[in-house]
């Protein structure tokens, strides 16, 4: 079967790509673009590892074809922070916060944070838990990025994304 020419727009750059149609976003992310962060778990949507943000929505880039991410705009780990110079705010709170442990999951789980804070400025700690639902970690249990998400949701205000320096709502 021949490659499809797919355009993606990642962290606010466009890339063309030509992709087997049967590649995963997650796939595509990490072999063609580079952006490793996007990390592969258990292959079947169930892990969260690989959660990145298409159209502003928590996907599971291993289970979207690329193919189907033909010209929408995905937000990596590696697109989140302002600037090259400063974290994000989620970020900047799972640092403080004790938040890391082995780092698999911390990606997926900040854009899922970012994900719920988008929608939600202010979340409760049951709302918090909620919106990590899809998300597994083996290494911390969950307090330390419930409170590393509700101390972000105290200092970040609506739209305080990498957005903003791209000229985007």
């Amino acid at each position: 079967m021949a490659k499809t020419t797919i355009e993606l727009r990642v962290n606010g750059d466009r890339y063309e790509v030509a992709v087997d149609p049967w590649r995963s976003l997650a796939e595509v992310l990490r072999d063609n673009l580079g952006l490793i962060g996007t990390k592969i778990g258990c292959n079947q949507g169930d892990c969260g590892a690989c959660t990145v943000l298409v159209d502003g929505r928590s996907t599971s880039s291993c289970l979207m074809l690329a193919v189907e991410a033909d010209g929408r705009e995905i937000t990596t780990i590696e697109g989140i922070a302002p600037s090259g110079d400063a974290l994000h705010p989620l970020q900047q709170a799972f640092v403080e916060k004790g938040a890391v442990q082995c780092g698999f999951c911390t990606a997926g789980m900040i854009l899922s944070a970012r994900y719920l804070l988008d929608r939600n400025p202010k979340p409760t700690e049951e709302e918090i838990r909620l919106g990590l639902s899809g998300n597994i970690c083996r290494c911390t249990g969950y307090n330390k990025v419930v409170e590393a998400i509700a101390s972000a949701a105290e200092v970040m205000t609506p739209g305080d994304a990498a957005d903003k320096r791209r000229g985007r709502p």
